[in-house]
């Protein structure tokens, strides 16, 4: 069966100044899921992936793995892959720009087809996020780069060997595709300074699940013994820690009382004592994590984004908007994407009031009473923050350039219309 499409939603209506209240469970991780997918390539057999989203970059991903020569099909809560005919045949090409984890295909594939011809990798628009990193650890691992017009292309004349690569900065993504280069590599690769992140863990506990070997999991510092072939597995996603934060924020704006089921607590801790610092009272359940507002929503003071295990950059435009809220002055400061405060007009024509003093730091200065207002999203987290700031306005707020919010979001409406909010999209 083929990859299901997904319909686009044009506009998200919010009436505002409902408390948040029940429970939803909550979707599996896109960013673990895309790498995951990517992985498939290098699996003989059949992999079927449990709670896999069914969100846009999800379908993206699908329909390249389809245009490669694999096979997908829906069954029940989660997705079968086989990926026993790839070849490296065009990409569609609205599928590789339309989306940064497209990226992971470029260690997947040239460890099983020893060559690449891909066009660079798009996604939303939050900084320059360059590939140096990714390109240069594969060159240690035998693989020649040239530019040809806007494709990158790749070759292993002789194959992939292994390395020992020390990241100068921990990144998710060049992380995931030295991994997905080095299973199947000749010898042995060492990852330093490799990223923590869960969604690296979840990528490296499924290969492990498929006959790879790596050890350090979870850790700055992986080994991975190259092994010839890797077979198909069951593997369940984990759950999304960002849509955890984004329903667990949207409760405190909207000083709301929720049980999310299935939250990742584990993974979530930053994000969780912020909100705390805020004003919730958090509690880990054996079905998840109850949230509930409780006193006074008062600014933390200062949120300052970083790799795992600090504050994500994916919650930062979520956290402004319940901070233009909050009693009290709060600093963000931004120190991954140089370009994540796109979200900062639109919030201020609903009434937030925000200044911005450099491309990677902002003040707010909260109390302030949310308008509902016609505003666009720009990009996915953006996008999440506008919906939460509608929650908390007063009126009705429309939210449009949702296309940018289905990257991330399985249905975010029915989400929160199972809390009481009121929310429908057209």
């Amino acid at each position: 069966m083929s990859a299901i499409p997904q319909k686009a939603t044009g506009e998200i209506h919010i009436r505002g100044g409902v408390r948040l209240q029940g429970k939803v469970k909550v979707q599996g991780s896109k960013n673990a899921a895309l790498p995951i997918l990517a992985a498939t390539i290098l699996a003989e057999g059949e992999s079927c992936l449990k709670d896999c989203p069914k969100i846009s970059d999800v379908y993206r991903m699908l329909r390249l793995l389809q245009s490669l020569g694999g096979h997908v099909r829906w069954e029940g809560e989660g997705v079968c892959v086989s990926t026993g005919s790839i070849t490296t045949r065009d990409m569609p090409s609205d599928a590789i720009t339309g989306m940064r984890s497209s990226l992971c295909l470029l260690g997947a594939l040239l460890a099983r087809c020893g060559s690449i011809v891909m066009e660079y990798p798009g996604g939303c628009v939050i900084g320059k996020r360059p590939i140096d990193l990714h390109l240069q650890a594969l060159e240690r691992m035998g693989v020649r780069f040239w530019q040809e017009g806007d494709k990158i292309c790749g070759q292993a004349p002789e194959g992939l060997s292994g390395a020992v690569i020390s990241l100068p900065f921990p990144s998710v993504g060049a992380t995931e595709n030295i991994l997905l280069a080095a299973v199947t590599a000749r010898g042995c690769t060492r990852i330093e300074g490799a990223a923590r992140e869960p969604e690296v863990e979840a990528l490296c506990r499924y290969l492990n699940a498929c006959g790879a070997r790596i050890e350090g999991v979870g850790a700055s510092c992986l080994e991975i013994r190259g092994v010839r072939r890797l077979h198909g597995a069951a593997y369940r996603i984990p759950a999304d820690r960002i849509v955890a934060g984004t329903y667990l924020y949207a409760a405190l704006g909207t000083r709301g009382c929720v049980l999310l089921e299935q939250a990742p607590c584990r993974q979530m801790h930053a994000v969780i004592h912020m909100a705390e610092r805020m004003g919730a009272v958090c509690h880990v359940t054996e079905e998840g994590l109850y949230v509930q507002s409780v006193g006074e929503l008062v600014s933390p003071g200062l949120i300052r984004t970083g790799v795992y295990p600090g504050f994500p950059t994916d919650m930062q435009s979520v956290a402004l908007a319940v901070c233009a809220v909050a009693a009290g002055e709060t600093r963000i400061e931004e120190r991954i994407f140089e370009n994540r405060f796109r979200v900062a007009e639109p919030l201020r024509q609903m009434g937030a009031d925000i200044r911005q003093d450099s491309p990677c730091s902002l003040w707010t200065q909260g109390g302030r009473c949310l308008r509902g207002e016609r505003v666009k999203a720009a990009e996915l987290r953006g996008g999440a923050a506008l919906v939460v700031a509608g929650l908390m306005a007063e009126g009705e707020t429309t939210v449009t350039g949702c296309e940018y919010i289905e990257r991330g979001y399985e249905n975010i409406c029915k989400d929160l219309r199972e809390l009481g909010a009121r929310i429908y999209s057209v």
